[in-house]
């Protein structure tokens, strides 16, 4: 099983998610969680965050701070390749990311899982990437237009990983895992390809934990998966954001009506046992056997302190059991 920190930096805000932040501001945030974790200091990033964007400013941030190669380690989710902006803004998730220089497109084959691996790496420069993986390999499945073109993308997604395997083979990685949002399509890589280590993205927390998650999650464990929670604000919204998994919240949208409610009753239990919302949900997404890390992205160093300190609070047995009460969990959650 890899070793890895309780906390791992998340670095999409790096790539100008939701907010363009200046230099500055993106290389206290890495010092931040430096000096709150320690060394090594492991950062998980992506070709798709800022279409390279985050890649290439954790390298200048990490290069300013004079950190060494031999203290970080460094995840790449691989998918996604930086191309040339020829359009009034990104064509992935528009809207999402701010003043972005580039664009990005999908490239999952097994020649095209190595060029986004060689260009990460050339963005980052003085860093490479030991832990690497494909990422949204169900966003990629779920734009097939038919039945062929699906079983098409699927063993394509098989090819990028006999590539990873194959660069762990000649020891250029450390070691091969998935990133994705859809658990049930790690699920299905996963009966064919055996990962070192899985993200679950916007899928384990405290507002959703279907008990067929829970237990492919405890056959990861037993299987010695290093287990990664992430997303477990669901972009944001648990703690207070207009966004749920990177897409806006309007309570004029019957559709959300009930994801409004439900925050609404979360944020007056939390009150009421006062405990802040990040607390909870931090706890809740740590506390489930198999859990080794959980990654937390801020926006402010401040913050970034706070969560390394936040995923080692406790929260009340009590307050547990009114979210059961109150029916925001499921009353037979076995692990609160």
């Amino acid at each position: 099983m890899i070793k890895l920190p309780h906390v791992v930096a998340g670095t999409s805000l790096l790539g100008n998610l939701y907010e363009e932040m200046t230099f500055d501001q993106k290389k206290a945030i890495v010092e931040a969680y430096i000096q709150a974790n320690g060394l090594p200091a492991v950062f998980d990033s992506a070709g798709k965050y800022g279409a390279g964007l985050a890649l290439e400013t954790l390298g200048e941030c990490l290069r300013a701070l004079n950190v060494s190669p031999r203290d970080v380690i460094i995840s790449n989710k691989l998918a996604w390749i930086r191309v040339p902006l020829i359009t009034d803004e990104p064509t992935f998730e528009p809207g999402v990311w701010k003043n972005l220089q580039y664009d990005a497109v999908q490239n999952i084959s097994y020649n095209g899982i190595l060029e986004c691996f060689e260009q990460g790496n050339a963005l980052l420069k003085t860093y490479t990437a030991q832990l690497v993986s494909v990422h949204d390999p169900d966003e990629y499945l779920a734009a097939a237009t038919d039945e062929a073109d699906e079983q098409k993308r699927y063993a394509n997604i098989l090819e990028a990983y006999r590539a990873l395997f194959n660069l762990k083979q000649k020891r250029l990685v450390e070691s091969v895992g998935i990133g994705a949002k859809e658990w049930r399509a790690i699920e299905r890589i996963y009966n064919d390809v055996k990962l070192d280590w899985v993200m679950l993205a916007n899928s384990l927390t405290i507002y959703h934990h279907p008990p067929e998650l829970l237990a492919f999650v405890n056959r990861l464990h037993h299987d010695g998966v290093t287990i990664i929670n992430s997303a477990v604000f669901h972009g944001g919204f648990l703690i207070g954001s207009n966004y749920f998994n990177y897409r806006p919240v309007s309570a004029d949208n019957e559709a959300d009506v009930a994801l409004l409610q439900w925050r609404e009753k979360f944020f007056e239990l939390c009150s009421r046992f006062k405990i802040k919302p990040a607390e909870a949900c931090i706890n809740f997404a740590t506390n489930i056997p198999g859990v080794t890390s959980i990654a937390l992205n801020s926006s402010s160093p401040k913050r970034t302190k706070q969560n390394i300190e936040t995923a080692a609070a406790q929260v009340p047995k009590a307050f547990w059991q009114e979210m059961k009460v109150q029916g925001l969990i499921s009353s037979d959650y076995p692990n609160v």
